[in-house]
């Protein structure tokens, strides 16, 4: 028996038992929360603009410094665990969690509110690689680590679309701070059942931490997410593309001081193990997949379709039935010895196939686009699953913090690229099908058409045809990209296996 301080982690192959399992159920309880939190706000900014009256700009910052802080810090977090324990820092973040939650439920001004989601952030930077790195440790066989995976990543995808409707359903029938309460009973669950059913583990021999990577990994990832998330409502304004060049130049900076730091926060051995690299590549690739859609269908099922927000948000829960087997048929499919590289690139297929009926729909296509989300999605998680079983399993166990960190990061690259690169199609396209005659705000988004349709006959027609066209035309370019992934997956994965 060792304590908490010392490395403990089932030996290699050793089948995991109940206790495993169980502490696995006690885990997916803030990963779930975590990503819920990301889409928690959407129906709650309406009563907290009420109640506390935020300015825009401040109101742009509750919404996006949860998810700021998250991707700055995963790097640091993840490399934290590795030295000091993931259970202690799994723990300490879950403290975090729920302190910023209960402060956030009680705000009194806006200031207070962007603090608390800021803390939010902190925290979550801490679960989320935690989460991961332990499943790493308590599943060392290789099947039952690929099905731990599975409902990890099922868990993580259904997080953001829960999020949405329990904050509607909430904030219909309690104040909006209740969307914020309800982390608490999860997070001292975890508190009380952790240190019980949790091993401890960290990297025996981890070095110094390296300091100066924590500005320098912050410097790189900040200011690309920002300019990403900005350009596809704002445009490609030259401020949004000197922020991401800035990033760019740090994240060189940050490359080379990992190449040459005695002790780097990111070993670049990490991607000496074989499909490591590619593993995070392609993760990227799905997770810019998975979001370019959804900056579309949110606003097809309200703005098009004229959904209220929560009738939108309760339609778009459908996709998650094929989506909750997607990850398990992955899994049995690789360990029925379908090799890997065929479920990937079926996965990356699949996921094409969704585009190309989203490339079909109408003014008035609901179940169309909701099949499409649903076959989108279904390939999506398919290849995440795989690719986080592939670089985790390919990660040594002491820096499974730190692999997994760069998959969260990658993630939220590719997420917020995805927005950008097929909102920005997307939005020229809808600018284009616009008539010259129609006011300059209704040139612009489909909202601005909406807001000022009462004055202009015929203009909320012609702008949802527009804004549909311009879906079908990302759709076509979104089909390509996955298509091309699928050829890249086919090709990379199978030279791996040949190894």
């Amino acid at each position: 028996m060792t304590n908490s301080t010392c490395t403990t982690v089932n030996p290699a192959g050793r089948r995991a038992g109940r206790r495993e399992w169980t502490a696995l159920g006690v885990l997916m309880l803030p990963l779930l929360l975590v990503s819920m939190d990301v889409s928690v706000l959407y129906f709650a900014i309406p009563a907290i603009n009420a109640d506390l009256e935020p300015s825009g700009t401040q109101q742009l910052w509750i919404f996006d410094i949860y998810a700021f802080v998250l991707a700055g810090l995963l790097m640091t977090m993840g490399s934290l665990g590795d030295r000091i324990g993931r259970r202690r820092l799994l723990l300490a973040g879950a403290t975090a969690f729920g302190a910023a939650s209960l402060l956030a439920a009680y705000a009194d001004s806006a200031e207070t509110l962007i603090a608390a989601r800021a803390l939010l952030g902190v925290g979550g930077a801490t679960l989320m690689p935690s989460t991961m790195a332990l499943i790493r440790t308590m599943f060392t066989d290789p099947a039952q680590r690929a099905k731990a995976i599975g409902l990890w990543s099922g868990v993580m995808t259904a997080g953001v679309a829960l999020g949405s409707v329990m904050s509607g359903i909430l904030v219909e029938y309690f104040w909006w701070g209740s969307v914020f309460l309800v982390n608490l009973p999860a997070m001292a669950l975890l508190l009380v059942l952790g240190p019980a059913l949790l091993p401890e583990s960290k990297d025996p021999r981890p070095g110094r931490f390296d300091w100066p990577s924590v500005p320098l990994s912050m410097a790189a990832v900040l200011p690309v997410v920002y300019g990403l998330k900005e350009i596809p409502s704002e445009g490609w304004h030259a401020s949004y593309v000197v922020s991401i060049t800035v990033g760019l130049l740090f994240a060189a900076l940050f490359v080379h001081r990992q190449r040459t730091a005695a002790d780097p926060m990111i070993s670049p051995a990490l991607f000496r193990g074989p499909g490591f690299g590619p593993a995070v590549v392609l993760n990227l690739v799905s997770s810019f997949g998975m979001m370019g859609s959804a900056f579309f269908t949110t606003q097809y099922l309200q703005s098009v379709l004229g959904k209220s927000a929560l009738e939108a948000a309760l339609w778009a829960l459908l996709p998650s039935v094929p989506i909750g087997m997607a990850a398990p048929l992955a899994t049995a499919l690789v360990q029925k010895g379908v090799d890997r590289a065929y479920v990937v690139t079926a996965g990356f297929a699949t996921a094409a196939a969704g585009y190309g009926l989203l490339a079909l729909a109408g003014t008035d296509s609901m179940w169309l686009v909701l099949t499409a989300c649903g076959v989108l999605a279904s390939g999506i998680v398919m290849v995440i699953s795989q690719m986080t079983d592939l670089a985790m399993g390919a990660a040594p166990a002491e820096r499974a913090g730190s692999a997994s960190s760069l998959l969260e990061t990658g993630a939220e690259f590719g997420g917020a690229l995805g927005m950008a690169v097929l909102g920005s199609i997307g939005t020229a396209l809808y600018r284009h099908e616009m008539p010259s005659s129609a006011p300059a705000p209704a040139r612009e988004t489909l909202g601005g058409a909406l807001a000022v349709a009462d004055r202009v006959p015929g203009l909320a027609a012609a702008a949802r045809e527009a804004f549909t066209s311009g879906m079908q035309g990302a759709a076509i370019a979104g089909a390509v990209l996955l298509a091309g992934a699928a050829v890249a997956a086919a090709l990379t994965l199978r030279r791996i296996h040949a190894k």
